[in-house]
């Protein structure tokens, strides 16, 4: 049980590293969609998946093999020196020849130049924090992981909140004052990129003693392994970027309107509670898999782990569709954003199935076939990218993105199993595991999709019980068990 006590403390730390963050993010929603007409927000969603897409990118894998060879190299200081050393020069590159070709960029894009400049400094300074951060999570420091990552986006949220509500208000009532000449009319989108680059850039300045500790000595041929290992990692996340965030992307290049994009991407946010939940445990649960490979009872435990995040996922799934319509309110408060509500469920149960991959993903990493990983991954991109061109090409619009994100992470999770079997035997419990998920979907189907009852929270509170209770009964002597342990 100490294994698991151990675990459950790490992912509660790094959870509220990740969800408090996000919920501080989700304050910005509603006064994006107040502030900004709906093609802007438009506008900031497909930058904002450019940057999703560029993080992979600058990062090359290196981020998850950092992870693997400082928990198997005798030499952990070369190893945080040689990915330091890597990631530092790169991104040095990148800031070079990003800025220098930044106009081409521009009119490839469609996006302002100035938007530009600012996504690439963002880009830098977020790649510059990735060694820093991945050490302290290698190194078991959750707290300093969470003060920072919590203090970069609570940086963010006030200075957002300083640019689109309160600058106006002080340049207006003084226009000869200092404020006024910060102030630009029509500049919203703007705000909230420098926003996110000040919050970046004092992240950096936080993490840099990191760059001023290390020998900066550079080992050739622990990189290249470091980088076999790496690369199809990289290939993965390209795919994971595309499966994840590029539908805006295609949305806008297939002629989309700006205002369903719009709509689209603010009703996504409701989803985001699923991404909570699947981020913060694959933050804690991916240097325990490798950290308790060695172990004798490994693939028992990692079976365990999965049936629990299972239960738990159904659970949450479960909640956020049945309550759909009360979290609109805060999160989305404007009713002309509201023509993207049915994708929620669709967006939550995809996430679910993303998460349930990430568990079953473990068979690879752990016997160095990470293509393997690259291989699945490039097959669900390759599901999002036919589905998404078909289904809006027959106008089904944003609705067909979320089709299309739902089938290419149930493909995945599917081959991922198949294989995992095959190559690493892992006495997954499938039979309650299909059980908790074909409950918790039919449940959610019925609170969402039945008319009559959408609007019936008598009937929601009941389902919700009944899966509690379901819960209760087949997992009550473990449930018991810890009860019993913490009495003591």
């Amino acid at each position: 049980m100490s294994l698991y006590k151990s675990l459950f403390k790490q992912t509660l730390i790094y959870g509220l590293a990740t969800v408090l963050p996000r919920m501080i993010s989700f304050l910005l929603n509603p006064l994006f969609v107040k502030k900004l007409p709906t093609q802007e927000f438009a506008d900031v969603s497909i930058v904002f998946a450019w940057l999703v897409f560029f993080n992979v990118i600058l990062s090359y894998g290196m981020e998850t093999a950092f992870f693997r060879f400082y928990n198997t190299e005798d030499n952990k200081k070369k190893v945080i020196s040689t990915s330091t050393v890597s990631i530092f020069w790169t991104s040095i590159a990148f800031l070079g020849l990003a800025l220098l070709f930044r106009n081409t960029l521009s009119d490839w894009s469609g996006i302002k130049v100035e938007y530009v400049t600012y996504t690439i400094w963002i880009l830098v300074l977020d790649a510059l924090a990735i060694i820093p951060f991945s050490r302290m999570r290698a190194t078991k420091r959750p707290m300093m992981y969470a003060i920072v990552k919590i203090g970069n986006v609570t940086i963010n949220m006030i200075l957002n909140l300083f640019f689109l509500l309160l600058l106006p208000q002080l340049a207006q009532a003084n226009p000869d004052g200092f404020f006024s000449t910060i102030y630009y009319e029509n500049f919203q989108v703007g705000y909230i990129f420098v926003a996110n680059l000040m919050a970046s850039f004092l992240t950096f300045v936080v993490l840099s003693p990191d760059y001023l500790k290390i020998n900066w000595s550079f080992d050739f041929k622990l990189w290249k392994r470091m980088m076999q290992y790496g690369l199809p990692i990289l290939i993965a996340g390209v795919a994971f970027a595309i499966n994840e965030h590029f539908d805006k992307i295609l949305l806008d290049w297939m002629n989309v309107s700006k205002a369903d994009i719009g709509a689209y991407s603010a009703c996504y946010k409701i989803g985001m509670f699923m991404v909570l939940f699947r981020t913060a445990y694959t933050l804690g649960i991916e240097p325990f898999f490798f950290s308790h490979a060695a172990n004798e009872n490994a693939q028992q435990t990692y079976a365990t782990i999965t049936k629990y995040f299972v239960i738990f996922g159904s659970f949450i799934s479960l909640f956020v569709i049945a309550f759909i319509d009360l979290l609109k309110l805060p999160l989305v408060p404007e009713d002309s954003y509201w023509v993207a509500i049915k994708v929620v469920p669709l967006i939550v149960l995809a996430n679910f199935f993303l998460g349930i991959y990430t568990n079953l993903s473990v068979w690879y990493k752990l016997i160095d076939k990470t293509r393997m990983g690259a291989y699945i991954s490039i097959v669900g991109a390759l599901v999002t990218l036919l589905l998404n061109y078909l289904l809006i090409k027959q106008g089904f619009s944003y609705y067909g993105s979320a089709i299309a994100t739902i089938a290419a992470y149930g493909t995945m999770m599917i081959i991922s199993y198949k294989m995992g079997q095959k190559q690493y035997p892992i006495p997954y419990d499938i039979n309650t595991i299909l059980k908790y998920l074909g409950l918790s979907i039919l449940f959610s189907g019925i609170s969402f999709y039945i008319p009559v009852l959408r609007e019936n929270y008598f009937v929601k509170v009941i389902l919700l019980s009944l899966f509690l209770y379901f819960i209760y009964r087949n997992e009550k002597e473990i449930l018991l068990r810890i009860i019993k342990r913490k009495a003591k």
